[in-house]
């Protein structure tokens, strides 16, 4: 379980809660101004392209992060992370639902966790995000790199075993639908690494084609890199109108 212990720090100008949560690094960063109970939940890369958390922050969000012990969801991943919900809903009395904010192998964890615990999610933002295992890290269609030793090592599934595999974040997309979660999903079209025909675009359509709630921003000419937008003003609209 957690430590007492708390180490005080600050994070891009905000103030930061560093400790340790089931023997995995955990990060609270708390706003400036008064609170209003919402928080964020980043669920990998914690530090990486941040436009969006800053801009939340700012309006009163908590954000949260608790370690993986891989980026490729494992389900002790995903399960520590509800018992981090309920911590920090009794330790810093935040709402009992987060935004998820989930980049690249992010986005899988953060779909899968939406699948397993609906009720701890009231939206989603996705960024490039993996929903096919067979396209990345397998490598096996459009994508241009092979993650695969790393995933292997991780996760120890063959190759075999994934072609028989049930349980992809595209294969959870209808348990979201179905709970009517909300999805800002931005991604871009020259993405080698996690190409968007083989991952985000199949959550896009089918959320399009059932009436789901989704708004997509795609860029164009952008690859894997970078996430978000310059001025992510963009997507904070969008996921606030998904959050009121």
């Amino acid at each position: 379980m957690e430590e007492k212990r708390v180490m005080e720090e600050s994070w891009e100008g905000f103030p930061l809660h560093k400790f340790t949560f089931e023997g995995k690094e955990a990060l609270v960063v708390m706003p400036n101004g008064p609170a209003n109970g919402k928080w964020m939940l980043k669920t990998e890369y914690f530090s990486a392209f941040p436009g969006v958390e800053l801009e939340f922050l700012k309006k009163g969000y908590h954000l949260a992060y608790v370690a993986n012990q891989t980026r490729w969801c494992l389900d002790e991943d995903l399960e520590r992370k509800a018992r981090f919900a309920a911590h920090l809903s009794q330790k810093y009395g935040l709402n009992k639902s987060c935004m998820i904010v989930g980049m690249s192998c992010g986005g899988m964890i953060g779909v899968k966790f939406a699948a397993r615990y609906p009720d701890l999610v009231s939206s989603m933002y996705l960024d490039a995000p993996v929903m096919n295992l067979l396209s990345c890290p397998a490598g096996i269609g459009m994508a241009e790199d092979s993650l695969w030793e790393e995933f292997e090592e991780a996760t120890h599934m063959t190759l075999s075993e994934l072609i028989n595999y049930r349980e992809h974040s595209v294969d959870k997309i209808g348990i979201l639908l179905e709970r009517d979660i909300p999805i800002v999903l931005v991604c871009g079209d020259s993405d080698t690494v996690v190409p968007f025909e083989e991952n985000g675009k199949i959550l896009y359509d089918f959320y399009r084609k059932n009436g789901g709630r989704i708004e997509l921003i795609l860029k164009e000419g952008c690859g894997h890199h970078p996430h978000g937008l310059e001025q992510p003003e963009r997507i904070v609209k969008l996921l606030e109108t998904f959050e009121a």
